[in-house]
C-alpha cells in the first residue's frame, strides 16, 4: 500500500465484503416462513459438477409455507431432491414427477432459539473479520508513517478514520442480526 486513501479503501472493502457475507449467511437461515434463500445457494451434483441450485432450476415461494422447485432439466430431479436432504437444512423434498415441492415445518421455539444462536456465532465471525481489517489498516498506516510516507498527523487521523469505519460496520452486522433474530422469534 502506497498511500492512506488505498489503505482506506482496502479496510472498507473488506469490511463491506464481511457484511455481505453475514448477510448470505443470514439469508439460508431458516425461519418460519418460506424462502428461495434457503436453498438456492445448495450444491447439487450435475454432470459431474457441484452447481448452485437457482442455477438448475426456477425457486418460487407459492405460499407461505411451501417452496416449489422447478427444474430446467427434469432429469435434474433426483439429484436435486438428493442434495437438499443432504444439506441438512431441515426440510423434507417431494418430487412428484414435475416439481419438488418443500412444505417448511413449523418451528419449534427450542430450534428457534439454537438458529438466533447459530445467526449470533455468525455474526461474530463477521465482527472478527472487520476487527481483523481494520487491525491490517492500522499496521500499513503505521507501516507507512514508519517508511516517512505519512506523517504522523496523517497516522492518527487514518487510525481514527479506520476506526470510525468499524464502528459503522459493526453497527451495520448488530442490525443486520438483530432483525434476523426477530424474524426467526416470530411466531
Amino acid at each position: 500500500m502506497e498511500s492512506i486513501d488505498e489503505i482506506l479503501l482496502d479496510a472498507e472493502e473488506k469490511m463491506e465484503k464481511s457484511t455481505l457475507h453475514l448477510h448470505q449467511e443470514l439469508s439460508g437461515l431458516r425461519t418460519g416462513k418460506a424462502s428461495p434463500a434457503l436453498v438456492e445457494n445448495i450444491g447439487v451434483e450435475y454432470y459431474g459438477a457441484i452447481t448452485r441450485l437457482r442455477e438448475l432450476a426456477g425457486i418460487a415461494t407459492p405460499e407461505p409455507r411451501l417452496i416449489v422447485i422447478n427444474p430446467f432439466d427434469p432429469t435434474a430431479r433426483d439429484a436435486i431432491c438428493r442434495a437438499i436432504l443432504a444439506a441438512n437444512v431441515g426440510v423434507t423434498p417431494m418430487d412428484d414427477g414435475r416439481v419438488i415441492r418443500i412444505p417448511i415445518p413449523e418451528l419449534s421455539e427450542e430450534r428457534r432459539k439454537d438458529l438466533v444462536k447459530v445467526a449470533k456465532r455468525v455474526a461474530e465471525e463477521a465482527r472478527i473479520a472487520v476487527r481483523a481489517a481494520r487491525r491490517d489498516a492500522n499496521e500499513f498506516t503505521k507501516t507507512l508513517q514508519k517508511n516517512a510516507k505519512a506523517t504522523e498527523d496523517e497516522r492518527d487521523r487514518t487510525i481514527e478514520e479506520i476506526q470510525k469505519l468499524t464502528d459503522a460496520y459493526i453497527k451495520k452486522i448488530d442490525d443486520q442480526v438483530a432483525a434476523k433474530e426477530k424474524d426467526i422469534l416470530t411466531v
